[in-house]
């Protein structure tokens, strides 16, 4: 046994007049047509939505004073250090050659 619910509804004038013809087209009441759309959505929006990821907490130990919001900058920092002792050694080797060539 279904219960049913008297409520008052209002449709933009598209979506009734698109009711109406999916209605008459199934042959079912106008009413019927409004529920089995509903039930449709809703059964489509519970479907496509995939649960909430799971978040999980883990402390990477920065020391205090590391500011976490500019972890890319001191990346950034990081990799011009390095490129430079390479180019400096790089400049070194070079230097130490030529000097051996003489």
């Amino acid at each position: 046994m279904t219960l049913e619910m008297r409520t008052t509804l209002t449709l933009d004038d598209d979506l009734a007049g698109l009711l109406k013809e999916r209605a008459r087209a199934l042959g079912i009441p106008f009413k019927e047509a409004v529920n089995r759309t509903i039930r449709a959505g809703l059964g489509e929006a519970s479907a496509q939505r995939p649960p909430a990821p799971r978040t999980i907490p883990h402390s990477f130990g920065f020391r205090p004073g590391i500011d976490l919001d500019k972890l890319g900058q001191l990346a950034d920092e990081l990799e011009a250090e390095a490129f430079a002792e390479k180019a400096h050694d790089s400049a070194r080797r070079q230097r130490s050659r030529s000097r051996s060539q003489r």
